[in-house]
């Protein structure tokens, strides 16, 4: 296998470094710490892994809300009595972007993994329904946005249960984390150019990603959601296996998957009589302390007391998501 000492100089006394070296960036630190093999059994857990893959999944939190934002100022652009909305979105002050990145990357690699994989799979269960109650062909573009903090957790955990026991994987996050950063640079560069000039270039076809934009525009809701399906996916697996690792028995499983299956059921429902009774931000933050809520019910029960304190770690990263995204969500409510 490869070694960084295969290749550096062989220096006298250095070895150990070497050695301590390749054991770090394979990420096998917490284990030989611990005094256990490097493929025991049983042992998953690396503090080395939540940081990066917490990055990469605010990197594509941020990649969706800039591809929403060029889609709604487009479709502000082409209506002239969406004029107001066209302006707030411009508006936005592109300096927050990083921090947006930077507090939910902290707030990804707090929460722990179990509590990452429910929120997945809640999220999972509400788009599958709010899906089929809209109809054949239809979008939305306000469900986008509300699964911002779920696309986070989704990526992370898939990143993070992907590449476990991988060699080199500190290599690997490392890798996914810098081209995730590259990707969510370039569309928020993409973002600010649209705002600022798109009216301008569309109208005297001078920029080709402007004209590109003019002809496909439309498009990006449909690649989105396929890219959205094909995340939730990936994740929904690794969160089913991350959770079913916890359990010893068939009977453990099914004591924690039974009133899961209930309270997701009467969540989903819940909301969806929610949905059309009320609309507006009200309405959105009421949602997310209901699904925290049910969750932090169901985790006193069957969870874990760092289960409890994850959940409440979820709930800030749900509601600086939506807070950070305050004009698109009243734009999408508008469309």
């Amino acid at each position: 296998m490869f070694s960084l000492g295969s290749w550096l100089p062989a220096l006298p006394g250095l070895a150990w470094g070497w050695a301590l070296l390749d054991a770090l960036l394979q990420g096998e630190i917490p284990r030989a710490a611990r005094g256990q093999p490097r493929d025991s059994p049983g042992d998953t857990s690396d503090p080395l892994l939540p940081f990066p893959a917490g990055l990469v999944g605010a990197c594509a939190v941020s990649v969706l809300c800039s591809l929403l934002k060029v889609y709604l100022y487009i479709q502000c652009v082409n209506n002239p009595e969406r004029q107001a909305e066209k302006e707030a979105i411009a508006a936005q002050r592109p300096l927050l972007e990083p921090l947006h990145v930077l507090v939910l990357t902290g707030v990804l690699a707090l929460v722990g993994s179990r509590v990452a994989a429910l929120v997945v799979l809640e999220f999972s269960l509400r788009a599958v329904s709010t899906v089929l109650s809209l109809g054949k062909g239809a979008h939305s573009s306000q469900l986008y946005l509300l699964c911002q903090y779920s696309l986070g957790c989704g990526v992370s955990c898939g990143l993070s249960f992907l590449l476990e026991g991988a060699p080199h994987r500190s290599w690997n996050l490392a890798l996914a984390a810098g081209l995730a950063g590259l990707l969510a640079l370039h569309a928020r560069r993409l973002a600010r150019h649209v705002c600022a000039l798109y009216e301008l270039h569309s109208r005297a076809r001078y920029c080709g990603v402007c004209i590109l934009l003019l002809a496909a525009g439309h498009g990006i809701p449909r690649l989105l959601r396929n890219a959205l399906a094909l995340t939730f996916a990936v994740a929904d697996l690794a969160a089913v296996e991350l959770i079913n690792r916890d359990f010893l028995s068939t009977g453990e499983a099914v004591r924690f998957w039974t009133p899961l299956t209930i309270c997701y059921t009467l969540l989903v429902v819940y909301m969806q009589e929610e949905s059309r009774q009320s609309t507006g931000r009200g309405q959105v933050f009421r949602t997310v302390v209901v699904r925290m809520g049910g969750l932090f019910i169901l985790l006193l029960t069957v969870g874990r007391w760092t289960d409890i304190l994850h959940v409440f770690v979820s709930l800030l990263g749900e509601l600086w998501c939506l807070l950070r995204s305050g004009v698109l969500l009243e734009s999408c409510w508008r469309q």
